[in-house]
């Protein structure tokens, strides 16, 4: 028997400089839903399933990630789409940019963009969805 089964995943934390602004940027751009609130301090985002959340909060007494200066490979946020090329260039446009060109590995299309914030954001489409 798993004694780990009521474990589950609920939410990813960011202290980011700017929340109220990331959090913009990733509704209005990669589609993520507000499930949770408080203007002043956090935001709780999740994609259209609802299977994934994190939380954007805004602690100017904690350290920030320093995303610009972490090679995306290290750390990132995955998001799957349809097309692969379509969607990077939506996000370039919206002020992305592109930290790793298009490459194909097992049949996978992916590309690494940072978004406005520094924050590595990849773009993949699965030759096998994982769900």
């Amino acid at each position: 028997m798993n004694e780990n089964r009521d474990f589950g995943f609920e939410h990813l934390a960011l202290n980011v400089a700017d929340r109220a602004a990331a959090e913009r940027w990733y509704v209005e751009n990669l589609g993520l839903i507000v499930v949770r609130s408080v203007p002043t301090a956090m935001s709780f985002l999740a994609d259209r399933s609802g299977r994934v959340v994190f939380e954007l909060y805004e602690n100017r007494g904690r350290p920030l990630m320093d995303f610009h200066g972490t090679d995306p490979l290290t750390f990132h946020v995955a998001f799957v789409v349809d097309d692969v090329e379509t969607a990077a260039r939506r996000l370039v446009d919206a002020g992305a940019k592109v930290a790793e060109p298009l490459k194909e590995v097992a049949g996978d299309r992916l590309i690494m963009l940072r978004d406005p914030f520094g924050m590595g954001l990849q773009l993949v489409n699965r030759r096998s969805p994982m769900f």
